[in-house]
């Protein structure tokens, strides 16, 4: 097969070629490709709040729910202890959180984000509205919802087989 003849395995024109590894998984690596550029962008935008990636969904768990177990706070966030643990450490030292023995076992510590965190709410929240225009930045309404229906079915899958059916993995699944 001549470079002529041989499938264009591109994607859009700006896209490398697809590696030859992934032709079984196009989707897959173009999800791949979009998950690493979405992380890119709002870690970029983050990082103009003093956060670093990751510590926007702690906070988030903080501020809807209120003062939870930081083992409560691992779960949720599914992310390893003592990464949970670096992040609360840098959260704490900036002054959005605070942790204090939990008064029903005190061999358990309850996280809480501070009133000083409030500001950095609306801060959080327009960084994901900025962080949405520019993922979905060229989609029409229609395609908008049709790719967060789309993305729905995709992460079910996906938890269904992360957790093997038994556990839930968040609030999609």
């Amino acid at each position: 097969m001549t470079a002529e003849t041989a499938p264009d395995t591109r994607g859009p024109a700006q896209c490398p070629a697809v590696p030859g590894a992934v032709l079984d998984g196009p989707v897959s690596h173009a999800i791949s490709r979009v998950a690493r550029l979405h992380r890119i962008v709002a870690g970029r935008l983050l990082r103009e709040l003093g956060l670093h990636p990751g510590q926007e969904f702690l906070m988030m768990h903080l501020w809807d729910n209120g003062a939870v177990r930081q083992s409560e706070l691992i779960k949720a966030v599914g992310l390893d202890p003592s990464t949970v643990t670096k992040m609360l450490q840098r959260l704490e030292q900036s002054g959005h959180v605070r942790r204090r023995p939990d008064p029903a076992d005190r061999r358990a510590s309850l996280v809480e984000a501070t009133e000083a965190s409030c500001g950095l709410l609306v801060q959080v929240r327009a960084a994901w509205g900025e962080l949405e225009r520019q993922t979905l930045e060229g989609l029409d309404k229609a395609e908008r919802a049709e790719l967060g229906r789309l993305l729905g079915k995709v992460e079910g899958s996906l938890c269904t087989a992360v957790a093997g059916g038994a556990t839930e993995c968040g609030p999609a699944c």
